[in-house]
């Protein structure tokens, strides 16, 4: 009995201490990898992002031409390579490297950076890119709410795909 009295006791005081978690975040982290399939398991690429969303504002305000961007939300974005990759010109060894932007009105540079662990684009320092890629901006008729990134490609030939609200770039990657 005086187990029992024990036991509903502490029950009755860890329930009046609950825990009181944060809200979900609205930017949530995802993660794409290539190759795509999950049955793969010796993957050349990890990219971890936030995805911020649109939320009835413009593009253009969230992601201002001429300025650097993060590429996400958040922590700047997080590009993992794991195998030597071509991009551009530039061959790229394997490690850890933030993946930013550069916009313009109609084409965007990606840059490969080798900073890790930052917030945002504030402390990017142009002195530590790696490589950048010019690509074109493209209109979709699909509407993505959510920044996103996407690979499709087969073998060595990858191409990272972002998109948001109407406008997509392609981004060709070739693994060595």
């Amino acid at each position: 009995m005086k187990q029992l009295i024990f036991i509903l006791l502490v029950s009755t005081a860890t329930l009046t201490q609950a825990q009181k978690f944060k809200k979900l975040d609205v930017s949530p982290m995802d993660r794409v990898f290539y190759p795509m399939s999950n049955r793969v398991t010796d993957k050349a690429i990890v990219i971890t992002y936030s995805r911020p969303q649109l939320k009835g504002r413009e593009l253009s305000e969230l992601v201002p031409a001429n300025k650097i961007w993060r590429a996400g939300a958040n922590e700047a974005t997080e590009i993992r390579i794991l195998k030597p990759i071509q991009f551009g010109d530039k061959t790229i060894s394997e490690g850890t490297y933030t993946l930013y932007s550069y916009p313009k009105e109609e084409t965007t540079e990606i840059i490969i950076n080798a900073a890790t662990y930052v917030w945002g684009a504030y402390s990017y320092d142009e002195s530590k890119d790696v490589a950048r890629v010019e690509v074109p901006v493209t209109e979709s008729t699909e509407y993505l709410e959510a920044f996103s990134l996407a690979f499709t490609g087969e073998g060595s030939n990858a191409v990272l795909h972002a998109g948001w609200g109407s406008s997509r770039v392609a981004i060709p990657i070739t693994i060595r």
